[in-house]
């Protein structure tokens, strides 16, 4: 009689198991095959000697002065490494994307931060639509003041300590000027795009993904203008573009 209990017992612990089992082997999120995207990336050169970047001076707002007390820091206009990589351009398709992909829009937040009385970073980009958050790292007010041709104008104080506030940008604009109204050094841009975008780092790198194609891709960078150029991508296969600038 044990032994049929205990084979009864056996057989319902048995069943129970592989219902569990097959309960999570169903609940488990099994990944999607890899879409048959792809991607562009490449490098930003500058042809020829960096422009001389002045120097800042902070020794009106001390709080800011402090924080740059080891390193002096410039003007960003013309950011170039020793290689002649050059940061802070902005790339982007300009042709090329159907409607669906030219309306998608990033569902992260970009940021645009006060620290050290700079902007940073220095150029922002981000899809039309897509949420901005201001914030305010420093010790001291600033005033944030945009001046876009094609949105609207704004123009906001944040006193140190208070919340981010988020904004949103709904038309295309390469690039709109940002700058302070209380410390007049600091300017920055903000890249308003639709579609895929990168920008590229110290390095002069940048990459972005896109469907397979064929696309116009422009490089901006604020003291040189624009460039485009042409290419196509295959589907799970990497395209490269490379833009070099010439040194004024």
């Amino acid at each position: 009689m044990k032994t049929q209990y205990r084979f009864k017992f056996a057989t319902v612990l048995s069943a129970g198991v592989l219902v569990v089992l097959g309960v999570a082997i169903l609940g488990q999120k099994v990944d999607a095959a890899p879409p048959s995207g792809g991607s562009i990336s490449g490098t930003i050169k500058l042809d020829g000697t960096a422009p001389h970047q002045k120097p800042i001076d902070m020794s009106k707002e001390p709080s800011c002065a402090a924080i740059h007390k080891d390193k002096p820091i410039t003007t960003e206009g013309v950011v170039a490494g020793a290689n002649g990589g050059l940061a802070n351009v902005v790339v982007y398709v300009s042709q090329g994307l159907s409607g669906n992909e030219a309306s998608a829009v990033s569902s992260e937040a970009a940021s645009i931060t006060q620290k050290g009385c700079q902007y940073i970073p220095h150029v922002v980009v981000l899809d039309a639509g897509q949420h901005m958050k201001v914030i305010n790292a420093d010790q001291t007010s600033h005033n944030i003041h945009p001046q876009p041709v094609k949105n609207p104008e704004w123009n906001k104080s944040q006193p140190p300590g208070s919340p981010p506030f988020d904004v949103t940008w709904a038309n295309e604009e390469i690039a709109v000027p940002v700058k302070c109204n209380i410390h007049p050094w600091m300017h920055g841009f903000i890249a308003v795009v639709k579609g895929p975008y990168g920008t590229s780092d110290e390095n002069g790198s940048f990459s972005l993904n896109v469907p397979p194609g064929n696309y116009t891709l422009t490089a901006w960078q604020e003291v040189y203008g624009a460039q485009t150029q042409n290419v196509t991508v295959a589907a799970g296969k990497p395209a490269s573009a490379n833009f070099t600038f010439k040194a004024k």
